[in-house]
């Protein structure tokens, strides 16, 4: 009877331990996003919002593309998004059209905020999770991004492999880069108007320019930046690359007041890079990487 009892006694406390393990395996999971607020991760995902083009591209690399049902403008641009995708506007998004197409989870972008305000706090209020990406400033936190988008979409596998890819490419670029003696120095323009619009350190272009062995003129000021005319003439860049979409872009900096004895106008050397590659902190900045090298040093970058 006692040897009874003991197994029983024993038999019992398994099924508790058993109970617990599967109460714990079935509770929510509290994650943070990539700006450190909090959130419930999902238990699937099957429906997906993006509200940035850069976040799209990644969604899209996953093989996630055919589970979107809504995006921003800029994204619809993006090869292999859902063609049925609603497209609309985040800085003033609908709530009611965002309620209506009950996604498992939005994926939002630091460039939907107007100030402070979170624009889908309403989104939240009806019990949908939004997690915010802000653009990353440099390589490694484009991987972060990766990462976590692939985290939350329980693509972690795919994610790590793009990741890897993209690694191993750089790091290709980055060995011819180093070599290179007498690098040339670079001036990018990613804007003309009603400024020139450039960038600095602590930029994941700047990174970029320096993995393929170049120099950038501005690499001692920081950020996105505004610049004259006369302090480019002045630097006297090698190479120019323009990621501005006018189709005459090349020609409007290769016939501006004082830039025909620049180094680079002189020698034919300004090259357009192409927009979406260069400016979206997606897995495609390596797209971006392999027509820079291309251009800047021909001879070594095949």
């Amino acid at each position: 009877m006692k040897l009874k009892n003991k197994l029983l006694s024993i038999v019992f406390m398994i099924f508790i331990v058993i109970g617990a393990l599967t109460g714990c395996s079935q509770k929510t999971q509290v994650m943070k996003d990539r700006e450190g607020n909090e959130f419930k991760l999902p238990k699937k995902v099957d429906t997906i919002i993006s509200t940035a083009p850069s976040n799209t591209e990644v969604l899209v690399e996953l093989g996630l593309g055919d589970k979107l049902v809504a995006i921003d403008k800029y994204s619809k641009d993006v090869k292999g998004v859902n063609k049925e995708a609603k497209k609309i506007d985040f800085r003033t998004p609908d709530v009611e059209t965002i309620v209506s197409l009950k996604p498992d989870i939005v994926i939002a972008s630091g460039h939907n905020r107007d100030g402070n305000e979170d624009p889908f706090s309403e989104v939240k209020e009806a019990g949908i999770e939004v997690v915010y990406i802000p653009s990353s400033s440099s390589i490694e936190g484009i991987y972060d991004d990766i990462k976590f988008i692939s985290k939350v979409t329980d693509t972690e596998k795919k994610g790590n492999e793009i990741v890897s890819d993209m690694k191993k490419e750089i790091k290709s670029m980055k060995e011819i880069g180093d070599k290179i003696k007498g690098k040339k120095s670079v001036y990018f323009e990613i804007g003309s108007t009603p400024s020139l619009f450039t960038f600095g350190k602590d930029t994941f272009l700047n990174e970029m320019i320096e993995v393929i062995g170049g120099e950038n003129i501005f690499k001692n000021q920081k950020s996105w930046l505004t610049v004259n005319s006369e302090s480019v003439i002045k630097a006297n860049p090698d190479v120019i690359f323009t990621s501005e979409p006018k189709k005459d872009a090349l020609k409007s900096i290769k016939t501006r007041t004082g830039w025909q004895n620049i180094k680079a106008v002189k020698n034919n050397n300004v090259y357009y890079i192409d927009k979406n590659y260069s400016s979206r902190p997606s897995n495609n900045i390596i797209k971006a990487l392999k027509e820079m090298s291309k251009d800047i040093y021909k001879d070594k970058h095949e």
